[in-house]
Order: structure tokens, then sequence, then C-alpha cells
């Protein structure tokens, strides 16, 4: 279980609790911890005043969805009779507009993924079905979260609906964060010293880029692998990223979902394996790579940009995920990884993040000095 994002909390019920209330939106990567919060944010609701819903999940089809929706809803939410693609998604707006938990008090909806009800778009009758969303729920006087792992989408769909909505980039694990998700584990796996603890947690929140997913992943291969007579972090890295490894199965779900989202795949994925020898490179650059005129690459790369797989800065692109580029570099590839190819590139991407390690603590000052008194061969002790 993460520990809880208790900064991150309370800033998401202070933007429900204003008057009037803003829509929080949690924008962030995969493993970023955007799920596990929005089920803290339901426990902490007492009674029935709150509702989780997974978008991702049952947004098929709009009348399928409305019947989720509806079975969904432990409030009174009043009937529904939808006549078509049109009428069932009008019918769940209406829904999340009309909905009254107990005492007939405003209740939170909690969307899960609430950008994959762009899947209506291809129904007649929805070509703007996302800014549809964005405009019903900011007419309804009950209360919304909503999260996102497209960063780039979001952004641009409430460009013009922010009197309303609160975009909150899901923050990195802080190192103090890291430290009670490891537990009482030293350097190189053991249960160790508190100085040795700090340490582990710096390394692994820098080897994980502070995302929960990744620091939760190592802390169990940390412990596993204590138990076999110990081992750093360096290593279950390695381990993770093997053929059937955790963070390798993690990591190629997330290269395949967000290509999936995108446009040219193919040429997309000649991109990554770009990037992924050599970060840093402009627009000429990967077009001469490529082998493609500089207007087809740049169009590439907004699709990449897109859904968040790149970030440009200063026009020189990179990985947004530092451990997916290390996933492609292993695993996009004709062969399987050998163990000599986990060890080099998985060290050539550790060594330059590895913390610095504490300096030792300066020598203690002596009890006493020794004073010689003159030439009488008489020592005075202080």
């Amino acid at each position: 279980m993460l520990t809880p994002r208790s900064t991150l909390t309370r800033r998401v019920m202070a933007a429900l609790d204003a008057s009037p209330s803003r829509i929080p939106v949690l924008l962030g990567g995969c493993g970023t911890g955007r799920t596990t919060l929005l089920h803290q944010l339901r426990d902490r609701t007492p009674g029935t005043a709150s509702l989780y819903l997974d978008v991702e999940r049952t947004a098929t089809t709009p009348e399928r969805f409305l019947r989720a929706v509806a079975a969904a809803v432990p409030f009174p939410a009043g009937e529904a009779s939808p006549g078509g693609t049109r009428a069932a998604f009008d019918a769940v707006l209406a829904l999340f507009g009309r909905a009254r938990a107990g005492g007939s008090e405003p209740p939170t909806f909690l969307l899960d993924e609430f950008l994959e009800l762009r899947t209506f778009e291809s129904f007649p009758g929805l070509r703007r079905v996302l800014h549809d969303f964005v405009e019903g729920v900011s007419a309804s006087v009950n209360r919304f979260v909503l999260t996102s792992r497209y960063t780039a989408r979001t952004l641009r769909l409430l460009r013009d609906h922010a009197a309303r909505f609160e975009v909150i980039h899901v923050p990195p694990l802080t190192v103090e964060d890291t430290v009670d998700i490891l537990g009482p584990v030293g350097s190189d796996g053991t249960p160790g010293h508190a100085p040795d603890a700090e340490y582990a947690a710096r390394t692994v929140q820098a080897l994980a880029d502070g995302r929960p997913a990744y620091v939760r992943a190592l802390a169990d291969e940390l412990a596993a692998m204590g138990g076999h007579g110990g081992s750093d972090v360096v290593s279950a890295l390695a381990a993770l990223f093997a053929t059937e490894g955790r963070l390798a199965k993690q990591c190629g779900f997330c290269y395949e979902l967000r290509l999936h989202r995108a446009r040219g795949y193919g040429a997309l994925k000649a991109i990554l394996e770009i990037l992924a020898d050599e970060e840093g490179l402009t627009l000429t650059e990967i077009s001469q790579r490529l082998q493609r005129t500089p207007g087809s690459t740049k169009d590439y790369l907004s699709w990449l940009e897109d859904v968040d797989l790149v970030t440009a800065q200063q026009k020189h692109y990179s990985f947004t995920d530092p451990l997916l580029r290390l996933w492609v570099r292993l695993h996009c590839r004709a062969s399987q990884p050998t163990e000599d190819d986990l060890a080099r590139e998985v060290h050539r991407y550790a060594l330059p993040r590895l913390p610095h390690p504490a300096p030792p603590p300066p020598a203690p000052e002596p009890a006493f000095a020794m004073v010689s008194a003159g030439g009488s061969g008489i020592i005075e002790i202080d």
C-alpha cells in the first residue's frame, strides 16, 4: 500500500470545499499514483457521499456506460430511459448533475481516466463528447475529481474552462515518502540503521524517478532479494527489467497503450528508438536519422508529445519517462536482452543518478588535552 500523499490530498479537498467548489484534475504519467489517490479520497468521505468510477474500463458504448454508471450510483439519481447514443450520453450528464447523496448533499464523483470518454466520438452526434462533458460538469452543483495520464490532451481540452477546473500535476514521491515505503531497509537490501535507510531511499527515489509504482516495485524486489543474502538497488533494478521482470512488463504496457492512442504507430516507434540511442536531439537531427522530411518528422513528434511519450525543451527532444527509455533500449530489439545487456544498460542508466553518500560525521573532540608545564616534566590534564 502506498503512503498517503497528505499534502496532495489536502490540496484536492481544499479545491472541493471552496465556494463555489472547483474541479481538481489530477495529471500524471503511468505509475504516478492517481488511482491510489482517488481511492484514498473515497475512503476519507463518510457514508456513500463519494463514488469512484473507472471510465477507462466502462466507456464502451454510451448506452452501456449509462447502465454501468446508474448501477454504481448508491444514491438517488432518477430514472434514465435513453433512446439512442446521444440520448444515452445526455442521460449520463443529467445523472451526474441531479444525483444527491444522503440529506440532499452534493455527492463527489471520482472519475478515473475521464479522457477515455472520447471513445464515444465515433458514435452519431458525439463528435464533441469531451467538450460536452466538460461543459456539463462545469454547470453541475455536484463535486468532481478527474484524472488522466494524458497531460497535453487534458490541458488543451480545458484551455477555455479555467474558471471551474484546477489542474494539479501529481508530484513525484519525496525521499521521506520513499523511506516510508521502503521501511527499515539498508543500502544493501537488509535491515539497517537510519543513515543506511535514508541513503537507500534517496537511491531508490532517484532511480525510480519518484514514481510510486516504480518505487514500490524496487522496494518489493529489495525485500525479496534481501531474504536471500541481500542485494543493492542497482541489482534490484536489473532484475526488474529482465524479460519477465515486473517493470519490464509495466513499461511495455505503458509503451503500447500510449502508442495505440496516437497516430503513425510504426514511425513513432522508430523515433523512440532513435531517442533511446541518443536523447536531446533536434527536429533536424531526428529527421536525418529517420530519413524523412522535417515536415513529416515534426508531425510524428507532435503526436508523441500529444500522448506524453516525449518532451521538448528548447527544441531538444527527450523521453518523458526515463525508465521507459531504459525499457526501449533493452527490449525493442530482435532478441531478448542477455544478462550482460541488462547489467550494461542498467548501470548506464543508474550511475549518473546515484546520490552521493552522506559524508562521515566529524571526529569527536578529545575529552581532555595534555599540556606540558614548561620543562618541569609535569603533565597537566584539562
